[in-house]
Parts: C-alpha cells; structure tokens; sequence
C-alpha cells in the first residue's frame, strides 16, 4: 500500500467523521460549517486563479479572492438574519458587472480583455455561488444539520467508493473519458452505488426527517451522485487545460482544496435544488 493511498484512507476514515461533526454542530445556523465554506471559497479561488492566470492576466488575486468568498459569506448573513437566500445572485451579477466596469476604465489595450472578463466570472461563479449552495441548506430550520451532513455523505461516499471500485475492479474500463483517463466506467458505477447505499441507510434510520418514500431518497442519491462525478471531471478539465496536475499541495494525498471539494462544488446546487423540491 502506497502512501497516497494510506493518506487518502486517513482522510476518509478520520477527515469525514470530522467533517460531518461540524456539519452537525446547529448552532447559529451551522456557523462553523459555514466558516469553513467561506474559507474553502477563499481557497479555491487562489487556486483556481493560479491555473488560470497562466492563460491571461487577470485582476488582482486578492480582489477576486475576496469578491469570491464574499458571495458565501453574505449568503451565510442572509440567512442568519432570516433575509432572501436569493440575494446572493445578485451580489455575483454586481461584482461580475463590477469587474466588467474597472476593466472598461482601466485597460489600455483590449487583446486579453475578454478573457479576462470570462475567466473572472468563472470563479466567482464556480468557487463562489455555485459553493455557496452548500451553505443555503442552513436555511432549513431544525433539520438543516441532517440534510447538510447528508450531502457531504452522499458526496464523499461516491468520491470513495468510486476510488475503490476503480483501483481493485476498474482497470479494463479505463481510459474512456478523455479529460481522466485514469478514472473508470466501474469506480463511477461503484460511486452511484455508494451514494444510493448510504442515502437509502440514511433515509431508514432517519424517518422522521427524510420522510416520505425511500425512492425519493433514491433519486436524491442518485442527482447528486452524477452531479459529484461531473463536478470531479469539470476540475480535470480546467487542470489539463493550465497544464496542472493538482490544483495546489494543501491537503496531503489528494493535491489542492479544488482537488478535494471539486465534487461538492458541482453537487451542491444539484442536492439543493433536489432537495427543495422533494423535502422541503
């Protein structure tokens, strides 16, 4: 066993308990799960702008770090002061007009303007609102500890189990998916059963905040599991296309903060949305 793998099982056996004890923890609206959100925000911006500043120059790295982590945070305000949830589109449109606007009175030459612009609002939407959903689950009002702390299960358990899948019975169905070559037809079947498996454990031991018909929980499994393995590829793209490997080295094992929550990012407005519409 090498020590990638010894590191990547720390993280899942000790990491995820850690995580889903924050994500249980109800006070103020889920604060500290929500700090966390907010940091993770922060970090993937940098990382993100890192990868993409090789292929234009774009604004300063800490107006779009803070412009990025801004978006989950005022979120995070709104629904501690029981405001719109939904003003958090708003704050992205300004800032994207924002930086549109600076970009109009300060640039001299207009060759990189419009990637510059694009690349922006990449961020701000992929490592800021799209993340931000995670932290809108706070809004449910006794239950949102459940429904976030289930999330992160239903995401990790694909990430994990698919990673097994692949190593022990994926070798033959790798290598068709171009932007991961080494990911397998098998690991995503394994991480789409792994999802179904503890949503459907979860529904069972957790009635009375699930209800409903187990097949509703099946198809939440099911959404955000899918959503999870494009979230996983997406962030390969955007590598292979800056010529990374990781998008940083702040977690061992597993590269940067983008390498571990690209799943989540793209999972969590699938999981929101499905859950606003099957129990909430």
């Amino acid at each position: 066993m090498n020590s990638k793998t010894i590191k990547r099982l720390l993280i899942f056996f000790i990491g995820l308990p850690v995580v889903i004890l924050i994500c249980l923890l109800p006070y103020q609206n889920n604060i500290l799960f929500n700090i966390a959100v907010v940091l993770s925000s922060a970090i993937a911006a940098y990382e993100m702008h890192n990868m993409l500043s090789t292929q234009a120059t774009l604004f300063p790295k800490w107006s779009i770090i803070a412009a990025s982590a801004l978006i989950p945070l005022f979120n995070y305000i709104c629904i501690r002061f029981k405001l719109d949830v939904n003003y958090s589109i708003w704050l992205l449109i300004l800032e994207i007009i924002g930086f549109m606007g600076i970009e109009c009175f300060t640039a001299k030459t207009f060759e990189n303007s419009a990637k510059k612009i694009a690349f922006t609002a990449l961020i701000l939407f992929y490592c800021g609102y799209m993340l931000a959903f995670i932290g809108k689950l706070s809004a449910i009002d006794e239950n949102a500890s459940y429904f976030i702390a289930l999330f992160i299960l239903l995401v990790y358990m694909c990430d994990s189990i698919a990673w097994f899948f692949g190593i022990t019975m994926g070798k033959s169905t790798r290598g068709k998916i171009a932007c991961s070559p080494n990911k397998s037809i098998v690991g995503f079947i394994g991480g789409v059963l792994g999802s179904i498996v503890s949503g459907l454990l979860a529904w069972f031991f957790f009635k009375d905040i699930f209800i409903g018909s187990p097949l509703k929980m099946l198809l939440l499994s099911v959404l955000t599991a899918l959503a999870a393995i494009v979230g996983d590829l997406v962030e390969s793209i955007i590598k292979r296309s800056c010529n990374f490997k990781d998008s940083g080295g702040i977690i061992p094992g597993r590269g940067g903060i983008l390498d571990s929550i690209d799943s989540l990012i793209v999972a969590a407005p699938i999981y929101y949305i499905a859950c606003y519409f099957l129990y909430l």
